[in-house]
């Protein structure tokens, strides 16, 4: 059962025992037919000769070991990847994203590659509901080492618009394309301060607003701001603008 690349063979069979990595393949292989990530439905077609409960905890034990890790087994991988199909030259487009299912929340960091999101890191958070300014800041760090000598910008919708967050990522020494919430205040060579939808954005419009104050608190820097409504074609518009 040869179901992943070569080079991702290589790196795998050089962290797992020969069982482990028989293991992991009929697990890919089983993620992909079934579908579905259920623990008990795959220890029930998982194809092993014993009982359905010595499946189920054959399958908890090899999830637990501690080389089942993003950072020893996918780290190496996605190093991979970039040196054969990312020049230095290339801008990284990075997303971060949160995602809800049910009782289960998950923070995810992901590289844009041929128009796929291909995951770099994630993080299951401790209860449901948006993300806190830490929480983003850790996955981001988590793959900071995977950047290394790129240059990279930050993709994020209206969760991850903060002030906050956006100056860190400065820091960084990432770029950032993140959207912002219409009600967000900006000041402009120290006039008062207007929330953002007052500039008149309707469909067909775009604005630009160079090195202005974003939030009315102190100690952050200056931003660039983008902002485009999309023009009314046919009898399709934009339900609103939107605001980088």
């Amino acid at each position: 059962m040869q179901i992943l690349p070569e080079f991702y063979q290589t790196h795998l069979q050089s962290q797992l025992k020969p069982s482990q990595y028989l293991d992991l393949q009929r697990l890919v292989f089983l993620l992909q037919s079934q579908k579905q990530v259920c623990l008990e439905k795959l220890a029930s077609v998982f194809p092993v000769p014993i009982k359905f409960e010595s499946r189920r905890r054959s399958l908890q034990r090899f999830l637990i070991l501690p080389q089942v890790n993003i950072k020893i087994l996918w780290f190496p991988v996605v190093t991979y990847l970039l040196t054969c199909y990312f020049p230095k030259t290339q801008l990284l487009e990075i997303t971060i994203d949160r995602t809800q299912w049910a009782h289960i929340n998950v923070l995810m960091v992901s590289l844009i590659w041929q128009k796929r999101a291909l995951p770099l890191y994630w993080q299951l958070l401790p209860k449901i509901g948006c993300t806190q300014l830490e929480q983003k800041k850790a996955v981001i760090r988590a793959i900071l080492p995977l950047l290394k000598g790129y240059k990279a910008v930050v993709l994020g919708d209206r969760e991850f618009g903060t002030v906050g967050f956006a100056n860190w990522l400065g820091e960084q020494s990432l770029s950032i394309a993140i959207r912002l919430k219409k009600d967000e205040y900006i000041q402009q060579d120290g006039q008062l301060y207007q929330r953002l939808d007052s500039f008149g954005l309707v469909p067909g419009v775009s604005l630009y607003f160079r090195q202005v104050k974003v939030t009315k608190q102190k100690g952050f820097g200056q931003f660039n701001i983008a902002c485009k409504w999309k023009r009314q074609y046919r009898e399709m518009v934009a339900d609103e603008g939107w605001l980088f």
